[in-house]
């Protein structure tokens, strides 16, 4: 116990070292120093939060769907021990738990944490939570994870150990999420979207997991929003999509102005409006929602708890400078991409772009995604282009085989900066009063990209984001 106080102790002063400093809010070394030295101890500190701990897992949307959820809490008075900053491998939940154990506490403490895919059973295993979401599988990083049926293997052997009591929210939408639930020992609480009048014309090319996992079969699609997401029913064997316990009808999505939604159950309707863009995160706002519900917290209170929310950093984040505007929005994967060209290309007007890409651990070495990206879904709409990061030249390639270079734009300014630095305020200085600056990167560009426009004085550290 001597050394397990020792490490713990080491831990808050290299955590609260770090965010004097500066250097990522204290996210990584004390949850390190936690995890190779004192491994129990990340159980035993969960074991002293009062109402348990909620994961929140999925290949998008994990950051806001957790932030969204710690406002519920928050409102319902919780005291809520959270890796906000989006430090989600156990290292960063070692350092959320060191860090919520010493704050006082003026209500019962709970711990909410994102969680990485490829985590997510150990975080089970250490944690054993109290309430479960999982938001969906796409194909990211394939030389890190593998196909999304390796990680839904996965899950579906740590989820068969759970005691019968745990709350699992599942996306009925996703029929891997909907298959995970169909033999647990307590029955999943599904959420989905009912508002059929977002649905494609047809899947997109991006859409991973489309066949029955009972009898391979391909699935007939009645509704198809994005990537595999949608109504779905084998004709086959005739497994079908599960009825939301919680459903969002008269979908509103129009553009980066917000999103409006009917959540809908049995007992309750209440209407939300939040200033988040996309379908996508009419998809987030559900399962914080449906986890709230799990919670037993009331779907009216968890509405009331939303009022105001703003973007997550980086992810629909709007920047203002000296007149200058900026939207923020993370490209992550084919899907997750493809969301966003859909919400840019719904706004007015000729388009002013920085497109980041890099191809470090946390992105993916393998960047070969992107020619699965719908990038000719702005193809006549941009007025320039950068490219930037360390995969710029592979980037303005593949916007030139999407057609962004063919008459009647052969002329389009296009401008590759490897630098981030530079590349991010050459595109600050070539905007135009008015205009607004696009910028789509990949995860570790985006945090770059946010540390050079903290250093211009135009927004916050990412661990200082509310």
């Amino acid at each position: 116990m001597l050394k397990q106080r020792l490490i713990l102790t080491t831990a808050r002063a290299l955590g609260a070292a770090a965010r004097r400093t500066g250097r990522g809010g204290g996210t990584a070394l004390p949850g390190l120093l936690i995890e190779r030295a004192a491994p129990d101890l990340i159980s035993q500190l969960a074991r002293q939060l009062d109402a348990g701990a909620v994961l929140v897992s999925g290949t998008n949307g994990k950051t806001t769907t957790a932030r969204l959820i710690a406002r519920v809490l928050e409102h319902a008075g919780y005291h809520v021990t959270h890796n906000r900053a989006g430090s989600n491998l156990v290292r960063g939940i070692a350092a959320a738990l060191a860090q919520g154990e010493q704050a006082p506490a003026a209500g019962p403490r709970i711990g909410l944490f994102e969680v990485d895919e490829a985590t997510l059973p150990e975080a089970i295993r250490l944690l054993q939570p109290r309430a479960i979401v999982l938001l969906n599988l796409f194909r990211d990083q394939l030389d890190r994870y593998g196909e999304i049926d390796t990680i839904a293997h996965a899950w579906s052997e740590a989820l068969a150990g759970l005691p019968p009591d745990t709350r699992l929210v599942l996306n009925a939408d996703d029929p891997l999420m909907a298959a995970l639930g169909r033999d647990l020992p307590a029955p999943a609480r599904y959420f989905g979207v009912e508002d059929t009048s977002h649905a494609q014309p047809e899947r997109e090319a991006a859409a991973d997991f489309v066949e029955c996992l009972d009898c391979t079969s391909p699935f007939d699609y009645t509704a198809s929003f994005y990537g595999h997401l949608g109504h779905y029913r084998c004709p086959a064997c005739g497994w079908t999509r599960p009825t939301p316990e919680l459903a969002a009808t008269a979908v509103e999505t129009p553009g980066l102005s917000g999103i409006t939604a009917n959540l809908e159950s049995d007992r309750e309707q209440v209407s939300v409006t939040l200033a988040l863009p996309g379908l996508y995160n009419v998809y987030n706002l559900l399962a914080a929602a449906a986890t709230a519900r799990a919670l037993d917290i009331p779907l009216v209170q968890a509405a009331e708890a939303l009022t105001g929310f703003r973007a997550v950093f980086g992810r629909g984040e709007r920047l203002t400078a000296d007149g200058q505007s900026a939207v923020m929005l993370l490209t992550k994967n084919p899907v997750g991409a493809n969301q966003v060209l859909r919400v840019i290309a719904a706004e007015p007007g000729p388009k002013a772009l920085l497109l980041a890409l890099n191809d470090y651990t946390a992105d993916g070495e393998d960047v070969s995604w992107i020619w699965d990206v719908d990038y000719d879904l702005l193809r006549g709409q941009a007025r320039w282009v950068v490219a930037a990061g360390r995969r710029a030249t592979d980037l303005a390639l593949r916007l030139k085989h999407a057609g962004w270079f063919e008459p009647p734009n052969a002329a389009l300014p296009l401008t590759v900066l490897p630098g981030l630095e530079h590349a991010v305020r050459t595109a600050f200085y070539r905007l135009a009063p008015g205009q607004t600056l696009y910028i789509l990167p990949t995860y570790t560009a985006m945090l770059e990209l946010r540390a050079v426009l903290a250093r211009m004085g135009i927004t916050r550290p990412f661990w200082e984001d509310a």
